[in-house]
C-alpha cells in the first residue's frame, strides 16, 4: 500500500500518446496537466521512446566517479542554452534548490567568513519539499508538521524592492521564481526582477533563480529569466529536461563556477546516463515547439477571459493560472476529469494549466470547450 501523502483522484491510467491519456476503463483525456510540468514533449514520443530504449540497452548507471557520454553532451548543451558555465546533476526539483542553497552559502563564507549566510526569499514562494527547501518556502501553510526547520532564511513580499533593500549583512543570496507557480501563479514583475539583480550586484549577494516549473521552454523561452533580460548567478531546473524521467540540477555563472571543489558536493543517481539521453531527445524536441509557447499561452488565457465563474487569468507561456470567483478549485478540477481533461490546482482558489509544450491548436481547442463547458 502506498501511503496516504497525496489525496488522489479516482482514475487511473494506464497508457499516453501524443497530449492524450488512457485510463483503465479506456476513457481518454486531453492533458492540460504533463505531470506538474514534467511531461512537457508529451506521451511516447518516438524520438524520446528511440533515445531511451537505445541507453537502456547500452548503459544505464555507473556512478559520478566516472564520465559518460550522456551527462557530459547534457551538460554542454544545457550550459549554453542558459548562459552559464557549469551544472550539477541531480534528481528533482528540491535537490537541485538544496544544492543551489549550499553553493550560495560557501561562496558567502569563502569569501567573507562566517555569519553572512541567510537566504531571502518570497512570500508566497515554493521551492521543495526537504526540510530546507520547505524553510526557504514562503507559504505558512507548508510550515506546521516538521518543526525545526533549517535555519537562515527571511521571507518578503514579492515585487515590493524597498523590503529587500532594508535587508541586513547577514544576507548572502536572493532566491525566488520569475513566475510563483505553486503559490498561485504569480508572473513577477520584469521592472522588479531587474532591480532585485542590480541589488544583488551592488551588495555582492547572490542572485538564484528557481526555474524547476518555469524552466526548459515551459514559459516560451528556455528559461524564463531570459525575458527580463537578467543574468543569474545560479539557477536550478528539473520537471520538464527529461521529458518524464528524474532528472534535475542547478548551473552556476562565472562567478560561482568554482566554488563547488570535490567532497563538496554529490548524489548517486544525477545525471543518469538514461535520463540524460532522455533530456537530449526532449531539448531536440523543444526545439522546435519552443516558437510557438507563448502565441499559445496568450491563445488561451484570452480564451479564458469574461466566463462568468473566472475572476481573472494569468500567466506567462504555457504555465497559466485560473483565479475562479469562489468554490473549492479542487472541485473544478474533479469537474475538468469527469469531462475528459486534466489540470491542477495552484494556491487558494487557482485551477492551473501545464500542457504538454508540444500541444497542437486542436488539442487546445478541444480542451477549451470543456474548460468552457465547466467555467460558463
Amino acid at each position: 500500500m502506498l501511503m496516504q501523502t497525496y489525496n488522489r483522484f479516482d482514475v487511473t491510467f494506464v497508457h499516453g500518446k501524443g497530449c492524450k491519456l488512457i485510463d483503465v476503463n479506456g476513457k481518454e483525456y486531453i492533458d492540460f496537466a504533463s505531470g506538474i510540468g514534467v511531461n512537457s514533449v508529451g506521451y511516447t514520443h518516438p524520438e524520446w521512446v528511440k533515445a531511451v530504449s537505445e541507453q537502456i540497452g547500452t548503459l544505464a548507471h555507473v556512478s559520478n566517479l566516472y564520465n559518460t557520454q550522456p551527462a557530459s553532451e547534457l551538460a554542454a548543451r544545457v550550459v549554453k542554452l542558459a548562459g552559464m558555465t557549469n551544472v550539477f546533476f541531480c534528481n528533482s526539483g528540491a535537490e537541485a534548490n538544496e544544492g543551489m542553497i549550499k553553493l550560495a552559502r560557501k561562496y558567502s563564507r569563502d569569501k567573507y567568513g562566517a555569519g553572512r549566510a541567510t537566504i531571502a526569499t518570497l512570500w508566497q514562494s515554493f521551492h521543495g519539499r526537504t526540510v530546507t527547501t520547505l524553510s526557504a518556502t514562503g507559504q505558512n501553510s507548508f510550515h506546521k508538521h516538521f518543526y525545526p526547520f533549517t535555519e537562515g532564511f527571511v521571507h518578503v513580499s514579492a515585487n515590493d524592492h524597498d523590503a529587500l533593500k532594508d535587508l541586513g549583512d547577514e544576507i548572502c543570496a536572493v532566491m525566488l521564481e520569475v513566475v510563483q507557480g505553486e503559490g498561485g501563479v504569480f508572473p513577477l514583475d520584469a521592472d522588479y526582477l531587474r532591480s532585485v539583480s542590480e541589488l544583488c550586484r551592488e551588495r555582492d549577494w547572490l542572485l538564484l533563480i528557481d526555474e524547476v516549473q518555469t524552466g526548459i521552454g515551459r514559459c516560451g523561452s528556455w528559461f524564463a529569466y531570459q525575458q527580463a533580460g537578467i543574468i543569474p548567478d545560479a539557477i536550478s531546473f528539473a520537471k520538464g529536461i527529461a521529458g518524464g524521467l528524474p532528472l534535475g540540477g542547478f548551473m552556476a555563472g562565472e562567478k560561482c563556477k568554482n566554488v563547488l571543489q570535490p567532497g563538496d558536493h554529490g548524489t548517486t543517481f544525477g545525471g543518469n546516463p538514461i535520463c540524460a539521453a532522455a533530456a537530449m531527445a526532449t531539448l531536440n524536441i523543444l526545439s522546435e515547439a519552443l516558437p510557438e509557447v507563448k502565441q499559445k499561452g496568450e491563445y488561451i488565457m484570452a480564451q479564458l477571459k469574461g466566463l462568468s465563474k473566472v475572476r481573472s487569468v494569468r500567466g506567462l507561456g504555457l504555465m497559466i493560472g485560473i483565479e475562479i470567483n469562489d468554490g473549492d478549485p479542487r472541485e473544478v478540477v474533479c469537474e475538468l476529469l469527469e469531462a475528459g481533461l486534466v489540470a491542477l490546482t495552484a494556491g487558494t482558489n487557482v485551477v492551473r494549466l501545464l500542457p504538454p509544450l508540444v500541444i497542437t491548436r486542436h488539442e487546445i481547442d478541444k480542451g477549451l470547450e470543456i474548460i468552457k463547458e465547466v467555467l460558463q
